[in-house]
């Protein structure tokens, strides 16, 4: 999966996402792929259409590549965990700057 949309999609809307795991159901019914969108809101929004729009193409794929008889419906879900190191640098760096006012 990482690697059709990483290099296969020729759409500008997917430009700077990837994979970041991929969950499969019981009975290979459904597949969650969690995907890292970089940009803002907009950016990511852009990116979930666009690959809304290839998902038939995707499950094709997935088929062929993997000689498969039965291909998950596929559902894609933007992956929060992402964006929490830069969280976590933000609230330590507010913890730095309160500390330096309290004169500790």
């Amino acid at each position: 999966m990482s690697e059709i949309i990483g290099f296969e999609l020729d759409d500008p809307r997917l430009t700077g996402v990837y994979v970041t795991g991929v969950e499969v159901g019981p009975g290979l019914r459904h597949a969650s792929i969690m995907i890292a969108a970089q940009g803002g809101e907009r950016e990511q929004n852009l990116a979930m259409k666009a690959l809304d729009h290839a998902r038939n193409y995707l499950r094709k794929e997935l088929a062929r590549r993997l000689n498969l008889r039965k291909v998950p419906e596929l559902h894609f879900r933007l992956d929060t965990w992402v964006e929490a190191p830069q969280r976590v640098e933000v609230l330590l760096q507010r913890a730095k700057k309160t500390r330096g006012m309290d004169g500790n």
